[in-house]
């Protein structure tokens, strides 16, 4: 009976230990809480929110792979980041470019922030990786590293309506409607144009004025620079307008003489018809022509030297975010020798 007694409560104190054991088994601590990335609608499509922020961001840009055939083509590479120049007439080259965009709203309107990362390749060995432009913005107030207004052209091939040097350290104010901006901008013109006649580089600033819009199917642009170095200014007007199957493209520059905005010619007209063939298949023929083109070691335009430029241009979609490019032009500038050049580019945009 003992024997039995002591069996029987050695088993009930094993069941209570197991059951105390397999209570303590299917107890588990907490998980974390998982913070997924949110999108953000509020500034268009592409941005999210940074994780345990009200910040949105945006992650955009484009590899881009391109061929230039043209006399001393390899120096066109060497310019960006290549290798250095010989007298070989094509030359391949390769771009990839990343833009950040970040933006939160403020009690003055959303605070925007941009940072335009690029790296060129000539070659392998020959690579050059720069800082595009980066520069905030707030209520109409910009300012930091980024292209002035004289960036902007007509298809940007053909045409030749801006200083090579648009990327300033500048300050600037835009006031901005639905279809109207008009602002001016304060820009640093440190690499800009220059005589080449044993005085000083360019150490100074400029100020530019913009205006410009849409009126239906016309829009418009403005643009003035004066060059405080150089104490010349320019100023050009652009527009389109959608005629037939395409839109016609016209565009006029005057300049007092060579300066940081415009430095090609004293005076330029051009003109564009880009036809929209098919829904894919853009061409664009082009032509331009510049008065007194060139400067002097003195820092004013050739007097009767003139110019003319004429090209065509072939955009074709291959498919979403993929875009294959031709583009050939025809310069023949007075007292020297005349000019054939082109490039083929694919690009693929994210």
């Amino acid at each position: 009976m003992n024997i039995k007694s002591l069996l029987l409560g050695s088993a009930a104190a094993m069941a209570v230990v197991s059951g105390a054991q397999a209570a303590d088994a299917i107890v588990a601590a907490e998980p974390e809480p998982v913070e997924y990335v949110r999108v953000c609608d509020a500034y268009g499509t592409g941005y999210f929110y940074i994780p345990g922020t009200e910040t949105c961001l945006k992650i955009n840009g484009y590899i881009r792979f391109q061929v230039d055939v043209a006399p001393n083509a390899s120096s066109i590479g060497a310019s960006g980041g290549g290798s250095t120049a010989n007298d070989s007439d094509w030359d391949a080259r390769t771009r990839g470019q990343v833009q950040f965009t970040a933006k939160s709203d403020t009690e003055y309107g959303p605070l925007t922030g941009v940072i335009v990362l690029q790296a060129n390749a000539d070659d392998a060995s020959a690579q050059k990786t720069q800082l595009d432009s980066a520069y905030l913005d707030i209520a109409g107030f910009r300012a930091g590293l980024f292209y002035s207004w004289w960036d902007d052209g007509l298809s940007g091939e053909t045409d030749d309506l801006g200083s090579p040097n648009t990327l300033h350290n500048s300050i600037r104010y835009q006031y901005e409607t639905g279809n109207f901006y008009a602002g001016i901008s304060v820009d640093e013109l440190e690499d800009g144009y220059f005589p080449a006649d044993g005085s000083e580089g360019p150490n100074d600033f400029g100020v530019a004025i913009g205006l410009g819009g849409k009126a239906g199917a016309f829009t418009y642009q403005i643009t003035a620079g004066y060059d405080t170095d150089n104490e010349e200014g320019a100023v050009r007007a652009m527009g389109t307008v959608a005629v037939g199957p395409g839109t016609l493209g016209l565009a006029a520059i005057y300049s007092t003489n060579p300066n940081g905005y415009y430095a090609k010619a004293e005076w330029v007209v051009a003109a564009e018809y880009a036809i929209k063939a098919t829904d894919k298949l853009k061409i664009t023929p082009a032509v331009q022509y510049y008065g007194n083109y060139g400067t002097t070691a003195d820092g004013e335009f050739k007097d009767d030297v003139d110019a003319w430029k004429a090209g065509v241009t072939i955009d074709y979609q291959i498919v979403d975010n993929l875009s294959a490019k031709v583009s050939v032009q025809y310069l023949d500038p007075d007292g020297a020798d005349d000019v054939t050049s082109g490039f083929f580019r694919l690009q693929r945009a994210f």
